[in-house]
């Protein structure tokens, strides 16, 4: 399968930071500017699949770029992202990081509920304490 991040040559030339096992650079669908993409020079769809070295790499530019684009931007807030799988919403299989700046007077997606944004439209009525321990025990058995 070819992969849009390795393929294309251009994300290598804006590359604004890397180290050795990840890179960072200025995605092409942005929603704010500043809208970077984070992730591993080693081609893996999810996150699963990196190793420690990996992530910590990740993690590394993660805290560099989020400090130069306070620094750039402004910015008072960071979404931080990353999907797995198509039906999740992740269209190149290449595990990558959005770090999205936030300030005051953003267009596009402002407000972040998860609930909204994510999967439940509308309103809900919060969990009872019941269904969110049973809940809790099935995650807990399959530990």
């Amino acid at each position: 399968m070819i992969c849009a991040f390795c393929e294309n040559k251009e994300n290598d030339e804006r590359v604004v930071v890397e180290n050795k096992l990840a890179k960072a650079f200025p995605t092409t669908q942005p929603i704010v500017p500043g809208h970077i993409l984070i992730l591993p020079k080693r081609c893996v769809s999810k996150f699963e699949d990196l190793t420690i070295g990996e992530r910590n790499a990740v993690f590394e530019l993660m805290d560099k770029v989020k400090k130069a684009l306070r620094k750039s931007f402004d910015c008072k807030g960071f979404n931080h992202a990353w999907n797995e799988n198509l039906i999740a919403g992740q269209t190149v299989p290449h595990f990558h990081l959005h770090i999205i700046p936030r300030k005051k007077g953003d267009k596009g997606i402002y407000e972040y509920e998860p609930r909204k944004f994510i999967y439940r439209l509308g309103s809900r009525e919060n969990s009872s304490q019941e269904e969110l321990l049973e809940i809790a025990s099935i995650i807990k058995d399959n530990l």
